[in-house]
Formats: structure tokens, C-alpha cells, sequence
């Protein structure tokens, strides 16, 4: 009988790591604590249309992702969005420019979506890896939720918090085109022109604060958009005020550091394997969708090749 595996996080690692076991005839069952898969790249409906609620964009480098990117593209799930962006600081504002950022007209979750090899069994909450009878078990999220399911798998990594705000205008009422850096703001980092980023024009801004800023407004943070609005108002001169706002806490957004040149973990725990990736998993670069999508890919093979020995 086929070798079954229990990946827990329906995100793109997970997806992808799951649809490679698949691959090598390895049952793969999804498990996600959330109500849908997608995880950090979520993509709720806000107002009659998706937004994305976590990562801003994404590149591409590695072959194996460019390929993937590639295959999307065909499909009409991706598209070139820019490769150039604004910065503001307190020296004034300038653009940047560098990689192509892509976007999808669906919301980055359909990305996921697309991966999935098949059903995922959401709303499940696993509390401790003996509720799992299979041959093997995938922690694919975040390094603060992996260690409270097996604490002393992997020297695991911090990850601060980011609070998302979205505000939605009756008309476009910023100076840049699509999206913008914010250097040294005690509020904010990044802003993102939805409608550009989606490409239907709609006026709706996607904010992300600073980790400080998240830290005071975990526990309610809706507290969080007057500062977020005060912060477009002082730095960008947005001074009309949007029609409806919307905030998302992200307990752990992103990873302050990462597992060096590991690509992913692959240990034992009670006697089976337990496989380790994510956006942490990052061996050159910045942790980002493309570090989570070659985490997950890597150790799906890597899983396989080991309960196939």
C-alpha cells in the first residue's frame, strides 16, 4: 500500500509539497485550520471583489518557479504587473526599479488553489501530531506555529506581526501608479493600488503596517486604521477619506530571519518522518512566495525519495 502522509497548512508550501508527493503516488491529505486554503496568500472578498490580504506581489528566479510562473501565465491566473516602484522618505519620493512583479486578476489564493491536488479538509485544528496516524507528517506554516506541535524539530526562527488595513475610495486620490516603499515610518511599509494590482482599476488601497504598529493593535485591529490613514495623509498627502476600511491581523507575518542554507527540514518524530517548510526555508534571498513555493516543491521530493527507500 501507498505510504500516507499528513501535510498540515494549506498555504503554497503545503500545496505544492502535497501535489509532489502525489506525483510519486504518495497520498497526501491536506489539513487546514482555516476556513479555506491559501494561508498568507489569502484573497477574502471585500466590497463585491477579492483582495489580497497578505503578500503584496511576487517575483521569480529559480528555473523550477519561473516554470511554474510560466504554466500560470498560460492559464490566465498570473499576470505582469510592474517592475517599477515608488519609494517615499523623509528625502522626498523617487521610483525604483528591479524584477517584474506579478499579480493575479483572482487573488493570490488562486495560486494555491490551482496547486492543490485535490480537496483539503479545512476548519480542522491539530493539536498535537499523535491525533496523525499517517507514515509521515508535513508541518507546513509558519516557525511559531511548527513549534508548538513538535518544539524541538528545528531551531526555529522569530516572526513579527504585520496588521493589514484595505480602504476603498470612490475615485483613485494617490500620486503613484501602483505600488510604494515607505522608508523609516513608524506606521506603515508598503502600500499596494489594488485595482492596479488586480487590474479592474478599482480604487482601493491595501496597507501593511510596521511590526510595531501590529504589536499595539493585535487585540482589536481595527484600532489600527486611524493611524494607518493618518500615516497616508502625512506621507503621501491621501487626504480624502475612503468609503469603507477593513483590517486583517497577521500574528506572523513574516520571518526575521531564516534556516540558513536549508531548503527545508526533514527529521524523524516518534519514530516517522516530519517534514519542515515555509517562507523560513529560505537558502538565498529573502523569505517570500518563491522561497515558500521551493521549500515545499524540495521537500515533497525529497519526502518521497525517503519513504520510497
Amino acid at each position: 500500500m501507498s505510504s500516507r502522509v499528513a501535510v498540515v497548512g494549506a498555504g503554497i508550501s503545503g500545496a505544492v509539497c502535497a501535489r509532489v508527493l502525489r506525483e510519486h503516488g504518495i497520498a497526501a491529505e491536506l489539513i487546514e485550520r482555516g476556513r479555506a486554503p491559501g494561508g498568507r496568500m489569502a484573497s477574502p472578498e471585500l466590497h463585491g471583489r477579492r483582495v489580497d490580504l497578505g503578500a503584496a506581489y511576487f517575483t521569480a528566479k529559480e528555473p523550477d518557479f519561473v516554470a511554474a510562473v510560466e504554466r500560470w501565465s498560460a492559464e490566465k491566473l498570473v499576470r505582469d504587473w510592474t517592475d517599477t516602484l515608488d519609494v517615499f522618505s523623509a528625502d522626498g519620493r523617487r521610483s525604483t526599479s528591479g524584477p517584474m512583479r506579478y499579480a493575479t486578476p483572482g487573488g493570490l489564493r488562486s495560486l494555491v488553489r490551482a496547486t492543490l491536488p485535490d480537496e483539503v479538509r479545512c476548519e480542522r485544528v491539530v493539536d498535537s501530531l499523535d491525533e496523525l496516524d499517517h507514515d509521515a507528517i508535513v508541518l507546513a506554516m509558519t516557525d511559531p506555529q511548527a513549534a508548538r506541535l513538535a518544539p524541538d524539530a528545528a531551531d526555529w526562527v522569530h516572526y513579527e506581526p504585520v496588521i493589514t488595513v484595505v480602504a476603498g475610495w470612490e475615485q483613485r486620490c494617490w500620486p503613484f501608479p501602483d505600488a510604494a516603499f515607505v522608508n523609516d515610518d513608524a506606521d506603515v511599509t508598503t502600500v499596494a493600488d489594488d485595482g492596479s494590482r488586480r487590474g479592474d482599476g478599482a480604487a482601493v488601497l491595501v496597507v501593511h503596517t510596521t511590526a510595531d504598529r501590529a504589536s499595539a493593535h493585535l487585540e482589536n485591529p481595527d484600532d489600527a486604521v486611524a493611524p494607518v490613514l493618518d500615516a497616508l495623509r502625512r506621507v503621501m498627502d491621501v487626504t480624502a477619506p475612503p468609503v469603507w476600511t477593513h483590517a486583517h491581523r497577521w500574528t506572523f507575518a513574516k520571518p526575521v530571519a531564516t534556516h540558513g542554507e536549508d531548503a527545508f527540514g526533514l527529521t524523524d518524530h516518534g519514530g516517522r518522518p516530519l517534514g519542515l517548510c515555509g517562507d523560513s526555508w529560505c537558502p538565498s534571498g529573502a523569505p517570500r512566495i518563491e522561497s515558500a513555493w521551493l521549500s515545499g516543491h524540495r521537500l515533497g521530493s525529497a519526502l518521497a525519495a525517503r519513504l520510497d527507500s
